[in-house]
């Protein structure tokens, strides 16, 4: 099997990203952005996604974290997008379902190409430690617009930290899902013969 992998870098005057992905990886993963929710999260997301991930970021949490945040999501749906090439024998679509405790997040994921994003619900407190807790929907909206993905997310619950934590999952899952190589198939998934 071809590696699906990727290494792409980002500086603007606000960051400096640097972002490994393997697709095909164990979970693995080191992640410094600043921001220790966030780092949290994308530490649960190479965990659910089985994706082998490291993330540097230096930003300018003194300022906020939205730049880090979007800037990173930016770099890793680059690094996503690369490292799934022509997009041969990938299943497509996933569906996945996320509960935690009493927060659920679900998200449906189309690797087309064509990247559009919806999303649904709203975040019980604005910030979970030191994340803006709306930028969770911006991550994964700047993750889709980046990586080419048609992407649906939807929360809902009673704890910020649940909501974020569940959208990371579902999304970590249903991409892992949607990338994975289905033996069966050797082109690419779509009438046209290409995404």
């Amino acid at each position: 099997m071809t590696t699906r992998t990727a290494a792409r870098t980002r500086e603007t005057a606000e960051t400096d990203i640097e972002v490994t992905l393997d697709l095909d990886g164990d979970g693995d993963s080191t992640v410094e952005t600043g921001v220790g929710f966030f780092d949290h999260m994308l530490e649960a997301f190479a965990k659910h996604g089985l994706f082998d991930l490291t993330v540097r970021c230096d930003g300018d949490v003194d300022i906020d974290d939205h730049h880090t945040v979007e800037d990173v999501a930016i770099t890793l749906g680059n690094a996503l997008e690369e490292a799934l090439g022509e997009k041969r024998g990938i299943v497509r679509y996933a569906d996945r379902r996320v509960p935690l405790d009493e927060a659920v997040a679900s998200v449906v994921v189309d690797v087309s190409g064509r990247p559009r994003f919806y999303f649904r619900g709203e975040f019980s407190q604005p910030t979970v430690g030191a994340f803006t807790s709306d930028m969770a929907r911006h991550f994964a909206e700047s993750l889709a617009l980046n990586a080419g993905l048609t992407l649906h997310v939807e929360v809902d619950g009673e704890n910020a930290h649940h909501e974020v934590e569940a959208l990371f999952k579902s999304l970590a899952r249903a991409l892992d899902d949607a990338t994975r190589i289905d033996d069966r198939r050797g082109d690419t998934p779509s009438t046209k013969g290409t995404l």
